[in-house]
């Protein structure tokens, strides 16, 4: 018998009927287990993190995906769907901190790592219902009883199985780099969680005088960050450009000919003398600033091929402790690394004038020092792109300092041509947006000086300098002295076990850093499995991943920590 229509429509009483007859009559697991006999369509959920509530964006790509799935469904296939949380790394850090009222490393060192990691767990899950609500309500089917958890110890296991296989294939180094670094978070970033924070800011460009070393003129020089002026130990011409030695205003100044014709098109200047760039190499200055005294010859040009001719003046300062180029320079030129500024953002004591201070809330007190002082030839008020921490919003700095890292860029043409398989929609995003991302792409800053995170698996004996990276808790049991029935692959467990070294039986030490939480997300197609552990039937049967779908911004986070993963 047919019912009669409600004369009043109301939805929400319609929905949970809805959900009510779903869950009761298992409505999801019967589509799933009706079809397992057919051929597979394979499905990787992108975890949410749990200790944040769900907001209209996940709405969106949880139904985008339901769409899919269920078409694929109707279409005959199996399409298995398992829930997954990621549960790692400083999303889930800082809001523990903001809990407890922490505002630094040494706060969360202070009141205990292990109690704090504690702290960290509890909070992993603290909106999971909120998420399985909201997952009900927008009729989005996936499994959510057993869903994969990043902080369990089997995943942790097959990551640490995924890290060897780098390691074994001289992959994972320790390097001396320049890596963008939050000084709130006390980390470094990789570069892909950095293309995730640029914003459009308005910050002072100046125009800096630098006296010629026994003569009576100046180099003109450009910068964006005058904080960093504080670590100069060079300056830098591109070899094959034409610079003038010009009068202006009663000075004798030298820049690249095509700037000046760009600074001064509308300004009277007198030309004394023109010359290539390679000519300056080696003509020696004044130091502005000096609060340490260098290790090696400073103060002196250089000859670089990434001076551009684009804006500044064709000189550009160089500062090894606060960029990746001047670094790699400084290289080439055996130049000092002058580094005057703290892991937490703020110029160190030998920095008189400014010492404690934040480095980029020194910038207005460092131009007028050097207006004061006569070596500020103009400012200009400049808008650009610049990165800031994905997670807390500080502005990244970039230091010089030591880091675990993945060869990545060993395996660009193999990822380039691994992306050229992948039906990407829209289509454009291919070659453009993580195309482009790709064709650059830097080795992976995978470790982290964190705490709440998937430990790096690397000891190093204090003996002979020995250095393990260990890729299965087996592995590890052999080689420790104490290792428990029960046990949590964390911080501080990790720390406390004793290993002895495999070559002269010394005690080992651990690598202090966890992992970038990314690798953790990225190792999801495998790792869910305690692949190669068990189920290695199931992981063939999973592997390739034929549908993902995430928004944009995972281009450059999660899809790409997927593709360099697995290739």
């Amino acid at each position: 018998m047919i019912k009669p229509v409600p004369s009043e429509y109301k939805p929400n009483e319609m929905e949970k009927k809805i959900i009510k007859f779903w869950r009761e009559n298992k409505i999801f697991e019967k589509s799933v287990e009706q079809r397992k006999d057919k051929k597979p369509y394979v499905f990787l959920e992108g975890p949410p993190t749990a200790n944040g509530l769900p907001h209209p964006g996940h709405v969106l790509t949880r139904i985008m995906k339901d769409v899919v799935l269920r078409y694929k469904t109707m279409d005959g296939y199996h399409v298995p769907r398992r829930a997954g949380w990621d549960t790692h790394g400083l999303p889930v850090e800082i809001e523990v901190e903001k809990k407890l009222g922490l505002e630094s490393k040494q706060d969360i060192e202070k009141y205990g790592v292990e109690k704090f990691n504690e702290e960290c767990r509890r909070s992993t899950f603290k909106y999971e219902q909120a998420w399985i609500d909201m997952t009900e309500r927008v009729g989005f089917w996936i499994d959510m009883k057993n869903p994969y958890i990043t902080l369990k110890n089997e995943y942790i296991e097959s990551v640490w199985w995924s890290l060897k296989q780098a390691w074994e294939k001289k992959l994972l180094y320790k390097g001396y780099k320049v890596v963008p670094y939050c000084p709130r978070c006390g980390t470094v970033l990789s570069a892909h969680e950095v293309a995730q924070g640029y914003k459009k800011v308005k910050e002072p460009s100046i125009f800096v005088k630098f006296k010629i070393k026994n003569e009576n003129a100046y180099f003109l020089a450009w910068t964006t960050t005058p904080w960093t002026l504080i670590s100069n130990v060079a300056l830098a011409v591109h070899p094959d450009e034409y610079y003038v030695k010009i009068k202006y205003e009663g000075e004798t100044l030298i820049l690249a000919e095509e700037r000046a014709y760009h600074l001064l098109k509308d300004s009277d200047y007198e030309l004394l003398d023109r010359f290539k760039g390679k000519e300056l190499e080696y003509k020696e200055y004044e130091p502005i600033f000096s609060f340490v005294k260098p290790d090696k010859k400073a103060w002196y040009v250089i000859c670089a091929d990434f001076v551009t001719m684009d804006e500044g003046t064709g000189i550009v300062h160089i500062a090894p402790a606060f960029g990746e180029e001047d670094y790699e320079a400084g290289r080439e030129y055996d130049l000092p690394v002058v580094q005057l500024a703290r892991k937490n953002g703020t110029f160190k004591d030998e920095v008189e004038p400014w010492a404690n201070m934040f480095v980029k809330d020194a910038d207005p007190k460092i131009i007028k020092y050097l207006q004061e002082k006569g070596f500020l030839a103009g400012e200009r008020e400049y808008t650009h792109e610049y990165p800031f921490c994905w997670r807390c919003d500080s502005p990244l700095l970039y230091y010089a300092m030591e880091s675990w890292f993945i060869a990545m860029s060993k395996l660009k043409e193999k990822l380039v041509e691994n992306n050229n398989n992948i039906n990407w929609y829209p289509e454009y995003i291919k070659h453009g947006r993580f195309g482009d991302f790709i064709r650059d792409v830097k080795d992976w800053a995978l470790s982290r000086d964190r705490y709440w995170g998937t430990p790096l698996p690397i000891w190093k004996c204090n003996n002979c300098g020995e250095t393990i990276c260990i890729g299965s808790i087996e592995e590890l049991k052999k080689l420790s002295e104490n290792f428990p029935e029960n046990y949590d692959l964390h911080k501080p467990f990790i720390d406390n076990l004793k290993l002895k070294c495999p070559k002269c039986n010394s005690n080992m030490k651990r690598e202090k850093d966890v992992i970038d939480c990314w690798y953790d997300s990225g190792s999801a197609f495998f790792a869910q499995w305690h692949y190669p552990f068990e189920n290695q039937q199931k992981f063939k049967k999973n592997y390739p991943v034929d549908f993902i779908c995430e928004a944009l911004d995972q281009t450059r986070g999660w899809f790409y920590s997927l593709l360099a993963i697995s290739t």
